[in-house]
């Protein structure tokens, strides 16, 4: 379910509760990608850096290579599958660096000091980190699509990602709205402008300092609010990108699934598949077998919330699921539960 799901998309989020497997999930789907013979792109939002652990390696804030095994079209001995953990702390310094750059080359000099207190400010400002970590994925998906033919997002906990998933929305409405008030702006000083200055007949009217710092604020404007349209629409495609949504068989996580169901779907984000991890499997003893069907008890208020949508369990593991060999027999693991549901 999950790795067909992959098999039909160029990006996918993984997301769901803290402690589900997110991480697990996302790079065994991106392993058996891989290893299919696609350049695969595995990301991490989660500011935990839980990829770096699973892996049992370093993942940093630019591609690396974590299984040198597969060859075809990467790089020299670096394989198919690269990894990226976003930073958020460095993604919103770079984030408030641009901001603060452009602020200080459209602004007198004498304001260079304000600026300076405006970002500090800025930086402890509700949604500056959102915006800076999406501005991350944007480039993310833009490299995906351009460079490889899958990204896969390991996504952070409910609440973040459903924030995120509808900020390209939320933000190009915002700047539309700038541009809008811009445009007004811009139309009543050229009409003021045109009362107060005499015609000169035969002669170019002087460049006007103001107006030029005002054409490149909309220029800036502009770029910004194309580029998050465009990711706007890779995530509302549904034959670009899908959202699988992961959770363990337990009360909370299916209710937090159920919401996140809804959220996604008002965004207007495609959930293509629904994943069980960590199932007690049946017939291991009385104390598990009630836990299990405690488990049936919680998956059917799931499936009668979520009828329509496809669902793949993955039963819990005997071991760990550290390091590249761990995650490859996890990802056949995927294979074979695929092929029974």
């Amino acid at each position: 379910m999950l790795l067909s799901l992959a098999a039909r998309r160029r990006v996918l989020f993984l997301g769901g509760k803290g402690g589900v497997g997110k991480t697990t999930l996302a790079s065994a789907t991106a392993l058996a990608a891989s290893r299919e013979g696609r350049r695969t792109l595995l990301v991490s939002t989660d500011p935990a850096h839980n990829l770096g652990h699973l892996w049992d390696r370093r993942i940093g804030d630019r591609a690396t290579a974590l299984d040198p095994t597969t060859g075809g079209r990467g790089t020299a001995g670096q394989g198919l599958l690269h990894g990226i953990e976003i930073d958020p702390d460095a993604t919103t310094d770079h984030h408030l660096q641009d901001v603060s750059r452009t602020l200080k080359r459209l602004m007198p000099a004498a304001l260079a000091g304000e600026v300076d207190k405006h970002m500090e400010l800025s930086r402890r400002s509700p949604g500056t980190h959102e915006a800076a970590v999406l501005e991350r994925i944007t480039e993310l998906v833009e490299l995906g699509l351009r460079d490889y033919d899958l990204v896969v997002f390991d996504t952070a906990p409910t609440g973040h990602t459903a924030r995120l998933m509808a900020l390209p929305e939320v933000m190009t409405a915002w700047t539309d709205g700038l541009l809008a008030r811009r445009e007004r702006s811009e139309k009543l000083g050229a009409a003021m402008r045109g009362l107060d200055a005499p015609a000169i007949v035969g002669s170019a009217a002087p460049r006007d300092p103001l107006e030029e710092r005002d054409q490149e604020i909309r220029s800036i404007l502009l770029r910004r609010r194309d580029r998050l349209a465009g990711l706007r629409e890779v995530l509302v495609d549904a034959g670009t990108s899908s959202f699988a949504i992961v959770l363990a068989a337990e009360r909370l996580p299916v209710l937090e699934s159920i919401e996140l169901h809804e959220e996604l779907t008002r965004t207007g984000v495609d959930v293509g598949a629904l994943v069980v991890n960590k199932r007690i499997p049946a017939g291991r003893g009385e104390f598990l077998d009630r836990r299990r069907a405690l488990e049936d008890e919680h998956l059917r208020t799931l499936t009668a919330a979520l009828p329509d949508l496809p669902l793949q369990e993955v039963p819990l593991g005997e071991e760990d699921v550290v390091g590249a060999e761990a995650i490859s027999r996890f990802a056949a693991e995927l294979r074979r539960g695929q092929r029974r549901s």
